[in-house]
């Protein structure tokens, strides 16, 4: 027992090992209806949690054999603990009435208080606990500074959970990213990419992360399905992640893998979506060896059907199987991610003739547009990882990583030609291949110097992307917004298409960065700085012919401050970049062929956190100067700039007993400061709404015990389609609302969900930061039912 004593000591000073679990029932200081079947006591410990909605921490080497007797009635979390560990050896520590942990006997003097788990942050390891609510996390993983809890961060990150995912029947990241007040979608719901505007700024779904690398995710539309954390940090992040392939600089968004939990899980989801899209999920999670050392997590999905557009099919097939071991010092893991999706009738974005005076009317969201055209994706993801810990204050880590996409697509993007809804699309056959190799190295180190305490972080990285393309067109159709023609999808038999290289990147870095904890930790000051090389090299369209090759580098810094004066209150401020790879005069231009060094974004940051309890709010103000490159009197040159400003505020937690909010409010004014020749300086930016803002509330039915309800509405305000800010699309407001209702089938835990998206049927128009225009998704009806075996 005494080993047993000291593993668990080391273990929860380290890093706070254990689960814990948050329902979505608020723990009450009073009685609770309890329904618990006799167990293993790690289970039953688990079920108490889920039924009691209170936080409890155990290493799962302490239950290991260990059995649990039935309890049912009502009554306190702390007499349900005393019943489930009786004649077990273990007793409780509680630092509140919401809070306990299991520990052995002896571990320490009666009356002592557990480690105040609400705090709990390492470099690496576990992930951060969910905060009340269960929504999102207390913290998240910050690029090579690793897992840091939200107080301790000196950038604004919300890391949201499978909890959030599950309840809201997300498919995809933007049917969870509409929470955020600062992240819209700016494609079609049903389009073949899905890419997202962050702070005023194009993010592709190319760039998502996974555990923290990039080129892995599938390429045009991440799922969700294995994720056990979406995690987003907005602003530029060179520095922390390195520089995505396509140069993204509005935020990071990065996936965390589900892992298999310590106990046992089998799940099978049957879902519907409207129009007549069924399909079903498994979720299978098992842990082996005699200290549960190896995992296996297994997640798959399909879905096939007609979505809510007019004349529109889709089938989705996601399978993620995850193996991981876990040593006392070693831990390895690896992924293998498969997505296939086919798409029947594409919705496709809109372009804008440029002699087009005035918006026409925004037409019905249940329509089809262009009205033809397939498209179809394949991703294939192999990703291993492993980390060591040297000694208990140095950690290494690596990892590598291979993605393979695919897409066969023919559609074309609609061009509107007036205000009477006319436009005209020409199809395009499109074979598209990406090859992508991802590294990753590194080392976490703490150490002392004096009263100052250090974290200190070094990174690698590179990653390593080949993309092939084919692409022929075909005769142009006409159609209108309001009338639709329907047609039928080009054939391309006879066609023989050779897909030749396009483009090839090498992305590399280096990166140190250093965290300094001053006064009790009450002032933490991160230094650092990425060296990236960026090399590329381009083919010439439809012949393969090589351009000039690129070979360009620069240092990208960060400084961060976070003060904490008093417990709950965080102070931060943080200056970081971004980088972009350096445009290429294109041919036609005085200076064809001129490469430009990589384009460095500039964030400045302050704000400020509270923690009350149950209940967090944050407000960052914030400033991003973005240079742009293009062509003025024949020359192509980095000639222009647009500054984003904005405040956000963020919300999340429980409110009150039993209701929890997320959410907030974001403006952003974003300008074109510089532009060649002066044209249009001083404009608004393109698709920069200068309010946005979303409320999510989810209540749970205290009148009728296990039912949810749950509520958001979504703003965001007009916006300009183009840089002369001649043409604009107005703000746009949509509903959803849903229920769930948890109960038992005979020894079987159930739930029942039902949501509605847009749910009054809003017709709007949408934008991207290209200019490009799409119709916002109608009104979505979605159901499932959830059952663990």
């Amino acid at each position: 027992m005494g080993d047993v004593m000291n593993k668990f000591q080391r273990k929860l000073t380290a890093v706070a090992v254990g689960m814990m679990l948050s329902a979505s029932v608020l723990a009450q200081t009073g009685p609770v209806d309890l329904d618990i079947a006799p167990q293993p006591l790690g289970q039953a410990l688990n079920a108490l949690a889920r039924q009691s909605g209170a936080q409890i921490v155990f290493v799962s080497e302490v239950t290991v054999g260990k059995s649990a007797p039935a309890i049912k009635g009502k009554m306190t979390v702390r007499e349900a603990l005393d019943r489930l560990l009786e004649d077990s050896g273990l007793r409780i520590q509680a630092s509140d009435e919401r809070t306990f942990a299991v520990v052995p006997a002896g571990t320490a003097a009666a009356g002592e208080s557990v480690l105040p788990v609400v705090n709990v942050s390492a470099t690496t390891g576990d992930l951060p606990s969910a905060y009340a609510g269960g929504q999102v996390a207390r913290g998240g993983n910050v690029g090579m500074l690793g897992n840091t809890n939200f107080m301790d961060t000196p950038f604004n990150q919300t890391s949201y959970t499978s909890k959030a995912i599950e309840d809201q029947q997300a498919r995809s990241l933007s049917d969870l990213l509409i929470d955020d007040p600062s992240v819209r979608l700016s494609s079609a719901r049903t389009n073949i990419n899905e890419d997202f505007s962050i702070r005023g700024f194009t993010v592709a779904s190319q760039d998502v992360a996974l555990n923290g690398m990039y080129g892995l995710m599938p390429y045009f539309r991440v799922p969700v399905e294995m994720a056990e954390r979406v995690e987003v940090l907005k602003g530029p992040s060179a520095l922390l992640n390195g520089m995505p392939t396509s140069g993204n600089v509005g935020g990071a968004i990065n996936v965390v893998p589900k892992r298999a939990h310590d106990e046992p899980l089998t799940r099978v989801t049957a879902n519907y979506v409207s129009d007549s899209i069924g399909g079903g999920q498994v979720d299978i999670g098992r842990r082996f060896g005699e200290r549960k050392e190896f995992g296996v997590r297994f997640n798959g999905a399909y879905r096939d059907g007609d979505t809510a557009i007019d004349k529109q099919q889709q089938e989705d097939q996601v399978y993620a199987l995850a193996l991981d071991y876990r040593g006392e010092r070693l831990r390895t893991s690896l992924d293998l991610i498969y997505q296939k999706q086919d798409i029947d009738r594409v919705v496709r974005q809109f372009q804008v003739n440029s002699g087009l005076t005035a918006m026409p009317k925004v037409p019905d969201s249940d329509l089809n547009y262009p009205g033809y055209g397939r498209s179809e994706t394949t991703d294939k993801t192999i990703v291993a990882r492993a980390e060591y810990d040297v000694t208990d204050d140095v950690t290494i880590y690596g990892g590598v990583g291979n993605r393979r996409h695919s897409m066969d697509a023919l559609a074309g993007n609609p061009e509107l030609l007036d205000t009477a809804g006319n436009f005209n699309s020409a199809p395009a056959w499109q074979l598209f291949d990406v090859k992508d190799e991802s590294y990753e190295a590194g080392a976490n180190v703490r150490f002392n110097t004096g009263s100052i305490k250090h974290k200190l972080a070094l990174n690698y990285s590179r990653v390593e992307q080949n993309q092939d393309i084919y692409m022929t067109f075909f005769a142009p159709r006409n159609s209108n917004l309001y009338a639709p023609i329907y047609s039928d999808t080009p054939s391309v038999a006879g066609l023989n298409p050779q897909k030749l290289p396009y483009i090839e990147t090498t992305l590399t870095s280096y990166a140190l960065a250093d965290t300094l904890s001053f006064m009790d930790d009450k002032v933490k000051l991160t230094l650092g700085a990425r060296h990236q090389n960026v090399e590329q090299q381009n083919y010439e369209f439809g012949t393969g012919v090589p351009g000039q090759p690129y070979d360009k580098s620069a240092v990208t810094p960060v400084v961060g401050v976070v003060v904490q004066p008093s417990d709950g209150l965080s102070l931060y401020a943080n200056y970081i970049e971004g980088l972009s790879p350096g445009a290429i005069a294109p041919i036609g231009t005085t200076n064809a062929g001129t490469i430009f060094s990589p384009y460095k974004t500039k964030q400045y940051e302050v704000g400020t956190k509270l923690d009350w309890g149950r209940f967090a709010t944050t407000v960052s103000v914030f400033q991003i100067e973005r240079p742009s490159a293009t062509t003025f009197n024949n020359v192509f040159s980095v000639n222009g700039e647009q500054r984003n400003r904005g405040v956000e505020l963020n919300v999340f937690g429980e409110v009150a007993k039993h209701v929890r909010l997320i959410g907030g409010a974001a403006y952003t004014q974003g300008k074109l400061t510089r532009a060649a020749g002066g044209v249009n300086e001083g404009n608004d930016a393109v698709a920069v709404p200068r309010w946005q803002a979303n409320l999510g509330i989810d209540w749970d039915n205290v009148f009728t015990p296990g039912l949810g309800l749950n509520a958001r509405v979504v703003y965001t305000g007009d916006q300009y389609v183009d840089s002369a800010n001649n043409l604009e699309i107005p703000s746009w407001t949509r509903f959803d609302v849903g229920a769930r209702y948890q109960t038992r089938i005979g020894s079987k835990p159930v739930t029942f969900r039902a949501n509605i998206e847009n749910v009054f049927d809003k017709d709007y128009w949408a934008s991207s930061n290209a200019g490009y225009l799409y119709v916002g998704a109608p009104r979505t009806f979605l159901l499932s039912a959830t059952v663990d075996f």
